[in-house]
C-alpha cells in the first residue's frame, strides 16, 4: 500500500515505460503459449491451496508476494482528519497478480475521494499507482524474505480541485519480512521522487516503516506499525505516526480488517480510521487446476 502526498519532468518517458509494463503483462496474461512457457519453467510454484497475502491494513507491504497465478483484490474505506476543521473519505484498493513465482504486478487505485473543509466539499476519483514487486530471496532461519518494488503514479485525480498534484511520482522500495518468536515483522524503506508543479525536476524524500503482527486467538490477529516520512519541502515537513488494527481470517482466501492511525507529530495524519478486506479471487493459470484434478489430497 503506497501512501504519499504528492510529480514530473520527462513525464512522457516514464508514462511510456509504465504503458510498456502494462502491455507486457497483458500480452503474457492473454497469450496461451506464453502462459505455457511460464508453467514449464516455473516448477514447484503452485501451492496446494489458495491463501490470501494481505498487504492491508498497514502502510508497509510484506516482502512475500501473491501466490503464483493468483489474482487478489484488497479494498477498503478510509476516513482521515488531517486538520481540525477538515476530513477526507475515500474508497480504494489494490489489485495484485502473481505473474511469476517471484514477480507480482500491482495496481493501487483510489476509486472515490471526498474532501471537506470550512470552504466546502470536493469529490472525484483519486490517483493510480502501477508497478511490480520482485522477491529476490525467500526467508530462511537467519535471513528474512527480501524484495524490491517500483511504482509510478498515474495522476488521474483532479488537481484543480485539490484532489491530486497532477504530476507523475515514482517510488522505489526495499522490503524485508521475518517471523521471529511468534511475531511477523515487515520492514519497508521507500524513496520517493515527487513531481513539482510549474518546474522541472523532483522533490525527494524517504519513508521508513516497521509493521508487526501476532495472533491473539484462533483467527483473530493484532497488527501494529510505526512509520514516518522525512521532509519533502517547506510545505511538507517530516512526521512520525503509528497504526493499530485487528484482522480476522474468515476463510484462508478472505481476511477482513479494521483499525485506526494516530500521529506522533504534526505534518502527518492526525487521525485515520479504516476498514477493509482482502480476497483471493482465484488462480488464473491452468496448471493449478490440472494439479488439483490430479491430486486427491487437494480435493
Amino acid at each position: 500500500m503506497l501512501k504519499h502526498k504528492a510529480a514530473s519532468p520527462h513525464r512522457s518517458v516514464f508514462i511510456c515505460n509504465a504503458v510498456r509494463l502494462l502491455a507486457i503483462g497483458a500480452v503474457c496474461f492473454h497469450a496461451h503459449s506464453a502462459t505455457g512457457q511460464w508453467i514449464k519453467k516455473q516448477t514447484g510454484c503452485y501451492a496446494d491451496s489458495i491463501v490470501a497475502n494481505p498487504n492491508r491494513p498497514t502502510i508497509a507491504n510484506p516482502a512475500d508476494i501473491t501466490q503464483y497465478g493468483v489474482l487478489e483484490l484488497e479494498y477498503g474505506w478510509d476516513r482521515v482528519w488531517p486538520e481540525a476543521d477538515a476530513h477526507q473519505n475515500s474508497v480504494g484498493g489494490l489489485l495484485k497478480l502473481g505473474l511469476l513465482c517471484d514477480v507480482e504486478l500491482r495496481w493501487n487505485t483510489t476509486s472515490y475521494v471526498r474532501q471537506t473543509n470550512s470552504s466546502g466539499s470536493v469529490s472525484g476519483i483519486g490517483d493510480n499507482w502501477i508497478g511490480p514487486q520482485i522477491r529476490i530471496y525467500r526467508q530462511t532461519r537467519r535471513v528474512p524474505t527480501i524484495a524490491f518494488g517500483y511504482a509510478v503514479k498515474i495522476p488521474s485525480a483532479n488537481s484543480q480541485n485539490g484532489l491530486g498534484s497532477g504530476q507523475v511520482d515514482h517510488a522505489l522500495t526495499l522490503l524485508a519480512s521475518k517471523d521471529i518468536a511468534g511475531f511477523h515483522f515487515d520492514f519497508n524503506a521507500t524513496h520517493f521522487w515527487i513531481g513539482q508543479t510549474g518546474s522541472r525536476g523532483f522533490a525527494q524524500n524517504d519513508q521508513l516503516n516497521l509493521a508487526f503482527s501476532h495472533k491473539i486467538h484462533g483467527k483473530l490477529q493484532f497488527t501494529g506499525e510505526l512509520y514516518g516520512d522525512t521532509q519533502l519541502d517547506a510545505s511538507n515537513p517530516g512526521f512520525a505516526s503509528s497504526l493499530w488494527a485487528l484482522t480476522y481470517t474468515i476463510t484462508p482466501r478472505l481476511v477482513i480488517d479494521g483499525g485506526f492511525e494516530a500521529g506522533f507529530t504534526s505534518g502527518g495524519p492526525h487521525r485515520h480510521a479504516f476498514v477493509g478486506a482482502t480476497y483471493s479471487i482465484g488462480n488464473l493459470y491452468p496448471g493449478w487446476r490440472r494439479k488439483r484434478a490430479n491430486d486427491p489430497a487437494a480435493k
